[in-house]
């Protein structure tokens, strides 16, 4: 079974279908991304956690003192509330005010504080994962696609990405990991795991 490279390479990045700039790779940006990452990161399917986000947004949540400043009561409700979560409200509202705090007395607010302290791409990995409940596959949902952007961001492609590369027949080794065109091939790699899940192969 064979997929389109050329449409792959078409393919939207996450970041961007919640209008986040990674591209000005500042504080601002960077945090919309992480927070975002934390929500797709957990047990709720795509479409609550991008709603999710939005109602971040809508509140004018988008900075780790202001959420700090919100508290835990206001992320479960209204804003958990509205993005449609009915489980783990209370759970990510805690990891999120959590990572918030740290961020900002860890690294002063800024993600890239904490690129330019990590040693080398496996430090920053483990450095992010230091983070309250953030495990690798979170990890690997905020750094993939800051890949181009950070020196020391490149982590391994999901085992979900190799297979379902695999089944595709796209040969995700011809291209440069540190591209864009490998990233988005990633992301559109990402949104076919969902079509996949349902051949008994995988």
């Amino acid at each position: 079974m064979q997929v389109s490279i050329n449409k792959l390479k078409g393919s939207k990045l996450y970041s961007e279908e919640l209008d986040i700039d990674l591209k000005k790779n500042d504080d601002k940006e960077l945090f919309k991304w992480f927070l975002a990452s934390i929500l797709f990161g957990t047990r709720i399917s795509e479409t609550i956690a991008k709603n999710t986000y939005k109602a971040f947004e809508n509140y004018d949540l988008l900075e780790p003192k202001k959420i700090l400043d919100a508290g835990w009561g206001l992320l479960v409700n209204p804003v958990m509330r509205e993005g449609g979560y009915v489980r783990y409200d209370w759970k990510t509202s805690t990891q999120i005010l959590k990572n918030c705090e740290m961020l900002v007395t860890e690294y002063n607010g800024s993600l890239k504080n904490l690129h330019k302290e990590a040693k080398d791409n496996k430090d920053l990995e483990k450095k992010l994962m230091d983070f309250y409940g953030i495990g690798p596959v979170t990890a690997n949902i905020f750094l993939r696609e800051l890949r181009p952007l950070w020196r020391k961001s490149d982590p391994e492609p999901l085992p979900i990405v190799k297979k379902v590369a695999e089944k595709y027949e796209v040969d995700i080794k011809e291209y440069n990991r540190k591209s864009l065109d490998f990233v988005r091939i990633e992301a559109g790699l990402i949104r076919l795991r969902n079509v996949i899940k349902k051949d008994s192969i995988l």
